[in-house]
């Protein structure tokens, strides 16, 4: 049984905020596919919230295929084996590049800090890790299309913490300077907060898809990184034959 330790971000609705500390949990491998996740009942009592906004999260799990609800038994982490679209790691700029538009990048903030609480609790950093945290927008024609918001582990790439990321897109910094062996996405929906839709010039709770991203060298996490465009500005496509698994 998974334990009940869950530790929300305080941003947006509170079925968003149990949605992705629960994701949080499972795409850190803290949960594991056939894991149960605790009851509904134990859930409202823990976060001390009504059952219907607890409900609600775990559904929108259930549509991004992260969760399996079964009647009576409860809800479980996925077993991943029905069938996933493979994505890959590409630049930005070549996306934009692709669709005939030009490309533009806007630094918003960078800092080195310890890794925030949120990300140690989920076992993505370890405790008092000094990291990056990196905050950009990316544009097509002058249009924003991406928020970037990105921590890299400088005990890993220590060259981190001498680049100052105003020219250069940190997702392409680290494709070009920092080999990686293991990849993990998340994909699901959230609702544009005033500081989010104020980055990506949409309105406020607008729908937006989010890339929840964590990569590898070994067995060290490098970056973990979120990427949220807004909904109408972005599509996924995968191409997979019957069977096929990612």
């Amino acid at each position: 049984m998974t334990d009940l330790a869950l530790q929300l971000d305080g941003d947006g609705p509170l079925y968003e905020q149990i949605r992705r500390a629960i994701a949080l949990k499972i795409t850190s491998r803290q949960w594991r596919p056939g894991d149960r996740i605790p009851f509904e009942s134990e859930l409202c009592t823990t976060l001390q919230t009504s059952r219907m906004t607890v409900n609600k999260a775990l559904q929108s799990l259930a549509d991004d295929g992260l969760i399996v609800r079964r009647r009576k038994a409860g809800s479980f982490v996925a077993t991943q084996q029905s069938v996933q679209a493979p994505l890959t790691i590409a630049k930005i700029e070549d996306e934009v590049a692709a669709d005939g538009k030009t490309y533009g990048y806007e630094l918003v903030s960078c800092k080195a800090l310890k890794a925030p609480g949120k990300l140690t609790s989920a076992h993505i950093f370890p405790r008092g890790l000094d990291v990056v945290h990196i905050q950009c927008r990316h544009l097509a024609d002058g249009v924003p299309v991406l928020f970037e918001d990105r921590y890299i582990n400088l005990k890993a790439v220590p060259a981190a913490a001498d680049e100052p990321f105003n020219e250069t897109p940190p997702g392409s910094w680290l494709l070009e300077h920092v080999p990686w062996t293991e990849a993990e996405h998340a994909i699901y929906a959230v609702s544009a907060d005033p500081r989010l839709a104020e980055h990506l010039h949409i309105a406020v709770a607008e729908a937006c898809l989010r890339i929840e991203r964590r990569t590898w060298a070994d067995d060290e996490t490098v970056t973990f990184v979120h990427l949220t465009y807004p909904g109408n500005r972005r599509t996924l496509v995968g191409r997979f034959q019957p069977g096929q698994r990612g």
